[in-house]
């Protein structure tokens, strides 16, 4: 892979991650999931190319530009499912609560 495939897979991950942290920011966590399967797959497929590209001092600049982009969408994501995640715990515990006191209690 050349140099500038090397950029353009960078830029296109850049990209898939940025859509990523949209569907996270408006709760469409199916979104999230297929996108991310995306990403996986895209990261799989160019770590070896990568690793044997040689860059020159403007392009890796550019790519380091680009990883610290992903890293930020990644935290962002990261925080928001943490989230998201934590308020789900909630809902299923008082789901369990409220099973619990009819199991105990019989419906009223």
């Amino acid at each position: 892979m050349g140099s500038s495939q090397v950029i353009a897979t960078y830029e296109s991950l850049s990209a898939l991650t940025a859509q990523m942290r949209e569907a996270a920011v408006r709760g469409e966590w199916d979104q999230l999931i297929e996108l991310e399967q995306q990403c996986r797959q895209h990261v799989a497929a160019m770590k070896e190319a990568d690793v044997s590209a040689m860059l020159d001092e403007p392009s890796r600049q550019r790519k380091v530009r680009l990883i610290k982009n992903i890293l930020a969408h990644d935290a962002d994501i990261r925080s928001r499912t943490v989230a998201w995640m934590g308020q789900l715990q909630r809902i299923m515990q008082s789901n369990r609560q409220e099973q619990r006191l009819q199991q105990a209690y019989g419906r009223v």
